[in-house]
């Protein structure tokens, strides 16, 4: 098995990769557009949304699953919202909560004060079960207040742990505290991210592990109750930074395809005898972004009759 300190290198040499590889990339704003998006449906998906990435990418279609694609919609704005405020703001409390805001607002879980924390006791478990028959009781109320002032402290506080121990533990904690009635979930898998970009590990909202908690389920959900029950903590770093160093490579990989393939693009569309190129760079920009075209579209693009 990987030792911890050889894994946690590789995780910060892929990170450093991808980091750099993204700037390389012809437009970055539309990969990290569409990797949000991505990140979006995946995480939401994890809370029993409906919806898929071609719902959102058709929201403005008549979509049937309007309401799931809304959630989508908001975790996309949240997202944005928390990575442009971070230019203004330390990782707080505040940022959390104004956060978790965008992300409820005029959805499922609007009427569970969103951007507050919870002044009642929540848990967790299947659907139906009560306080008596929960899997885990989150603090109440009183501790919960105690428990998110030590995890700001922590957040700030320079230790000589590895930033990404650091990440997996205040994932976890987040997690364990609950503090909102609506959405922990998902703001708890946004935190990283935001964590690993106030420590200058990424510039972008290009890494998410959703995809890896959602593929190992139960694994991730074991781990967790198992530093909560037993404080078996080093199977669960070792398990989220692994994930790390998978979704790196998998959006690394992702990078150098859409590099290759727009540049096998370009020159076919260069190449096309009697074409109007610059007509038809303009709707191949544009059908990148916007991937269901209709011929109106391309009409009112290229004035093409």
């Amino acid at each position: 098995p990987t030792q911890p300190a050889t894994l946690i290198n590789k995780a910060y040499l892929l990170l450093g990769r991808l980091d750099g590889m993204a700037i390389t990339l012809p437009d970055i704003d539309l990969f990290v557009s569409m990797y949000v998006q991505k990140e979006a449906v995946i995480s939401s998906q994890i809370e029993g949304t409906q919806a898929s990435l071609i719902d959102v990418l058709q929201k403005d279609r008549n979509n049937e699953k309007i309401k799931d694609t809304e959630e989508i919609v908001n975790y996309i704005k949240a997202t944005n919202y928390a990575f442009k405020r971070l230019e203004e703001l330390p990782l707080c409390m505040r940022l959390i909560k104004e956060t978790h805001s965008v992300l409820l607002s005029g959805v499922r879980g609007n009427e569970k004060s969103p951007g507050e924390f919870r002044k009642s006791q929540n848990w967790i478990g299947y659907t139906g079960c009560t306080l008596n028959t929960a899997s885990f009781v989150p603090p109440s109320p009183e501790e919960m207040e105690h428990s998110l002032s030590d995890l700001e402290k922590y957040i700030h506080e320079d230790s000589s742990i590895s930033n990404l121990i650091k990440t997996a533990l205040i994932h976890y904690q987040f997690e364990t505290i609950h503090p909102f009635l609506d959405g922990n979930g998902r703001m708890g898998r946004l935190l990283i991210v935001l964590f690993l970009k106030e420590r200058g590990l990424i510039e972008y909202p290009v890494l998410y592990l959703s995809y890896f908690f959602k593929k190992n389920r139960n694994r991730y959900y074991e781990l967790l109750n198992n530093v909560r029950i037993k404080g078996e903590f080093e199977e669960w770093i070792k398990f989220f930074i692994e994930g790390i160093c998978e979704i790196s490579e998998d959006a690394i990989s992702s990078i150098q395809k859409i590099i290759k393939l727009k540049r096998i693009d370009m020159e076919k569309i260069r190449n096309i005898p009697k074409g109007n190129i610059s007509s038809l760079l303009l709707v191949y920009d544009y059908l990148l972004k916007h991937p269901f075209l209709e011929t109106e579209d391309i009409r009112l693009l290229s004035d093409l009759s």
